[in-house]
């Protein structure tokens, strides 16, 4: 268990208001956690200090190799009052995976929870209540040793941010268009893809700018080998609902392993909709569309917990899902982990970890 010395922000930040628009990610809370780790030492001087800059040298390494990972999930207020976290057990251990693939020191899964619950208790007034928000929690571990050459690290922060935020799509759950791209890739297998790192994300930068300019909301990677199958869309998972099943592309090490992923699978399959993890191909999707058959598409993700696709692009191919509308399972769905999330709907899953009382 951590030894978490406190040092309270002498000069806290005034708090939005309760009908102040939160944009996502913009400000942040009056505290954050910091860890560091060296060989000798293991993980050591676990801190929770005023929010500010880090102090990095020049030549440290997640400047300029890109070592580095991250998660994001949330703290909800429930109904009752009470500040809850959704399943910072996945996210622990997706880091702690992350850290091994990119040949980094892993945080312990206990002490990513405990240093995530620690945090949010301290700056729980920052926890919106407004329909739809949340506060956002970042932890994210760098490389710093000070060394110009391409090789693991010695030494590592391990930092925890908190931002209250409100809707990710702020005219909510309304259904977006994205795109499939076919001259770019992300990820392939073998390489780092299911891993959550800034790499990753970086290398999507360019195709989502080319979307955007065309009126998409979102890239929807294709496989990196044979430019056929369908693998995630920018910061989400992707799922169909074709002839009556659920099904999203499998997880084979270059699609990142998905907390809200993972949820909508087991909720479907509860709800008695059959699901297939399997490979996708634009072209199944394209007949199946053509077909009539393919009646929902959604992103899965903790920012946006479930985001209907209203438009699907693939070459000259413009496929309008379900007239352009939010479908009902998209909706179960949405209001089912919401509900969940924020004490509404009974957790009989034990997803749920509470940090506090009302």
């Amino acid at each position: 268990m951590l030894n978490i010395k406190v040092t309270r922000n002498e000069n806290p930040k005034a708090k939005p208001g309760k009908d102040e628009a939160l944009k996502f990610g913009c400000l942040f809370t009056d505290h954050m956690f910091v860890m560091d780790y060296a060989p000798e030492k293991g993980w050591y001087d676990a801190r929770i200090v005023p929010y500010g800059p880090l102090t990095l040298s020049p030549a440290c390494s997640v400047l300029h190799y890109g070592l580095e990972v991250f998660e994001g999930l949330k703290a909800y207020k429930a109904v009752d009052g009470r500040v809850l976290l959704f399943r910072p057990d996945r996210n622990a251990r997706r880091m702690y995976d992350s850290c091994e693939r990119l040949c980094m020191a892993p945080v312990p899964v206990e002490d990513f929870v405990q240093a995530v619950t620690t945090l949010v208790e301290i700056d729980k007034d920052w926890i919106p209540t407004g329909k739809g928000t949340s506060l956002y929690v970042r932890p994210f571990v760098i490389a710093v040793d000070p060394f110009l050459g391409v090789s693991k690290s010695n030494t590592y922060k391990f930092v925890i941010i908190l931002s209250p935020s409100g809707l990710y799509y702020p005219e909510g759950l309304k259904p977006v268009g994205i795109w499939i791209e076919d001259e770019y890739v992300r990820a392939v297998r073998g390489g780092i893809g299911a891993a959550k790192t800034g790499g990753n994300y970086a290398a999507s930068i360019l195709a989502q700018d080319l979307a955007h300019k065309g009126g998409y909301g979102q890239v929807l990677w294709l496989d990196g080998v044979e430019r056929k199958y369908v693998e995630e869309v920018g910061a989400m998972n992707i799922f169909f609902k074709i002839d009556g099943k659920v099904v999203t592309p499998m997880l084979a090490g270059s699609i990142l392993p998905g907390i809200t992923r993972a949820t909508v699978i087991e909720l479907c399959r509860d709800m008695g909709y059959e699901v297939e993890e399997r490979k996708v191909s634009a072209r199944e999707l394209a007949d199946a569309h053509k077909a009539g058959k393919l009646e929902e598409i959604w992103g899965t993700g903790t920012a946006a917990i479930i985001s209907a696709v209203g438009r699907l692009k693939w070459g000259d191919d413009v496929m309008i899902i379900n007239d352009n509308e939010v479908g009902p399972l998209s909706q179960k769905l949405f209001d089912t982990i919401t509900g969940i999330q924020t004490g509404r709907i009974e957790d009989r899953k034990g997803w749920t970890l509470e940090v506090c009382k009302a």
